[in-house]
């Protein structure tokens, strides 16, 4: 994965090591969309979708969320938040293994 500027490279590996939010996370980035965001310091794990860089403005990928509904939908999968997924889409694989 390339990264836009170092400082958002150091972020995102170091939530990426823990696998999880915490109260010190500041950008979140999801795999699974392609996709990364502002955490929102709530106890839980949201985060706010961000189109550019906070550090250095760099325009950042497309988010793929809305892809992966289509794509679900197509399969027959109406819910993917209520129902078992496959696997590959709880991931990046399901788009980098196109």
């Amino acid at each position: 994965m390339g990264f836009c500027c170092a400082k958002m490279e150091y972020f995102v590996n170091k939530n990426r090591e823990k696998q999880k939010f915490d109260s010190d996370d500041i950008i979140y980035y999801s795999p699974q969309f392609d996709e990364y965001g502002l955490v929102v310091h709530d106890s839980g794990e949201s985060y706010i979708k961000i189109d550019y860089c906070p550090w250095c403005g760099k325009k950042l990928p497309e988010s793929k969320r809305d892809l992966w509904f289509d794509k679900l939908e197509k399969m027959g999968i109406e819910n993917p938040l209520e129902v078992d997924i496959p696997d590959n889409f709880k991931s990046d694989m399901w788009w980098k293994n196109k």
